[in-house]
């Protein structure tokens, strides 16, 4: 018995040692050497305080900021430990009570906008914690974000654009806007 059971019993402990040790800590040395901001979490820092990352949603409820996609991480939302989306289909009347609500929002705190809203404004991400928008539900939180700075409209619609990342590789994705990255940049230019 014992003829048949050493060498299983070797074999796994070459395997754990290679495939839980070794392959782990060559990947995460070479993540550290290669990619180390992405490695450790893409974190940003204003002041030396972490702010967040550019890799996770965060909520900005203040009319000075732009407003991220919903969320439905957590009970509150923006919860990194709890991301995911609702499941609901779309003929789940808590799904439209939910959507009509977000949307009635949108319309209360940006009342200059007349045309349809872009869905991503009033849809959550499949995580809950995407960190972008589109370009349009920028555009549409512009003059709300212009009046509480009290600065003029067309400076922070070209603080939109310079945000604007475009498709990964010129054709994967859509354009976006990292929403933390460019409320940090506003901050930076009430601050002149």
């Amino acid at each position: 018995m014992w003829k048949q059971t050493l060498p299983g019993l070797r074999m796994v402990l070459v395997l754990t040692v290679l495939t839980g040790l070794v392959y782990p800590a060559v990947v995460t040395g070479l993540c550290q050497l290669l990619f180390p901001a992405q490695a450790n979490g893409s974190l940003i820092a204003r002041d030396g305080t972490i702010v967040g990352s550019s890799l996770i949603g965060q909520s900005f409820t203040r009319p000075e900021y732009f407003h991220p996609r919903p969320s439905g991480a957590g009970n509150d939302g923006y919860d990194g430990t709890l991301s995911g989306g609702s499941n609901l289909g779309p003929t789940s009347r808590k799904l439209v009570d939910r959507v009509k609500a977000t949307v009635d929002d949108l319309a209360r705190k940006n009342p200059g906008h007349l045309k349809p809203w872009p869905a991503d404004l009033a849809t959550m991400s499949a995580s809950g914690l995407d960190p972008h928008i589109s370009p349009e539900a920028a555009q549409v939180q512009t003059g709300r974000v212009a009046a509480a700075r009290a600065l003029p409209p067309a400076h922070v619609a070209s603080l939109v654009a310079r945000f604007t990342e475009g498709r990964d590789l010129g054709f994967l994705g859509e354009p976006r806007v990292n929403v933390l990255l460019l409320n940090l940049a506003l901050d930076r230019e009430s601050k002149r």
